[in-house]
């Protein structure tokens, strides 16, 4: 799948009814997944990861720009044809399974229910899938006349992923999968996404807050800020702490490690509006690096050493032990 200046903009309830503001949900997004790639999606909340997962499962569509699936533009489609397209090649997990599942239905039905709505097999066949289904995700038998209320936060989570794989999708997007779960049963969604992208094959995108746990999962992370995409890397620069952009490094460091510890980047004051962003880089209002240069325009990308690894900043962080980020003038933005 990929994504061409792909641009989110949602109109803002209420307020001026002659000057409708709108929120920029995603700004000039360009993103790329190859087959069998997992891509890691990470940033504090309100920098657009949601809202990129939600375009690339057609659940929004872009304001400007083009979404391709396997060549195709999707926009050329109609509603409906699109809707078959991606609801059998993409397969999603939300955030929280207490209520992504519908309650009033058994673990049956909801697994079932995919295979319903797009006619696949016969009726033993959808039985024989539910199962198989079931067994992938490792649940017992026995939970399939459950209702979700009667399963632990961790076996809900199972049955999401179940459903997400029923169709036999491609790629498959999991939206802060683990964020609702303890640390135990996250460790152990964790491995189960990992065994099942080795298993089947998937291409995935993990959306996460902790960029620790997205640099162990994928292959590539993608840092986002204020709805921009600000840095591309491999997970092997992440881990090593070799990347670019100061707001990828601040939230490298904000994350506790016994094994690589990094003394904490502070970024002072508050996260700009997305109804009126900052021009030109968003970060600069909190960079401690940004200068009046920073305000004239969005800088475009720019490669790096590593193959594969890409950032948009005018003062980029060239050196892994420049943990303190400290200003390169002392212009104010």
């Amino acid at each position: 799948m990929e994504l061409r200046g792909v641009h989110v903009r949602l109109p803002v309830r209420g307020g001026n009814p002659l000057r409708r503001d709108v929120v920029h949900a995603l700004t000039g997004a360009d993103l790329a997944i190859a087959r069998g790639e997992t891509v890691g999606i990470v940033g504090e909340s309100g920098c657009g990861k949601s809202t990129l997962a939600k375009v690339l499962v057609g659940l929004t569509r872009p304001t400007e720009g083009a979404v391709l699936f396997e060549g195709g533009d999707l926009g050329a489609l109609r509603s409906r044809e699109r809707s078959a397209r991606l609801g059998a090649s993409v397969g999603m997990v939300f955030q929280d399974p207490a209520t992504a599942l519908n309650r009033r239905l058994p673990v049956r039905a909801i697994l079932r229910d995919p295979l319903d709505v797009h006619r696949r097999g016969t009726a033993a066949e959808r039985d024989a899938r539910v199962r198989e289904l079931m067994s992938l995700v490792g649940l017992p038998p026995h939970l399939a006349e459950a209702l979700p209320g009667q399963l632990s936060g961790g076996q809900r989570q199972r049955v999401a992923i179940a459903r997400a794989l029923a169709l036999e999708p491609s790629l498959l997007v999991a939206d802060e999968p683990t964020s609702a779960l303890d640390v135990s049963v996250r460790a152990q969604i964790l491995n189960l996404m990992l065994d099942l992208k080795d298993r089947l094959g998937l291409s995935m995108v993990f959306v996460s807050h902790d960029i620790q746990t997205v640099r162990r999962m994928s292959d590539r992370v993608v840092t986002m800020y204020l709805g921009r995409i600000v840095e591309d890397a491999p997970a092997g620069v992440v881990a090593r702490g070799d990347t670019r952009h100061p707001y990828t490094r601040a939230l490298l460091s904000a994350t506790p490690s016994l094994l690589d510890p990094m003394e904490p980047i502070r970024l002072d004051g508050p996260v700009p509006s997305a109804v009126h962003p900052p021009s030109g880089c968003p970060f600069r209002t909190r960079c401690r690096r940004a200068t009046h240069e920073c305000g004239a325009a969005m800088p475009g990308f720019t490669p790096a050493e590593d193959a594969g690894h890409a950032y948009r900043c005018l003062h980029p962080v060239t050196d892994p032990s420049d943990l303190a980020l400290s200003p390169v003038s002392q212009e104010i933005p």
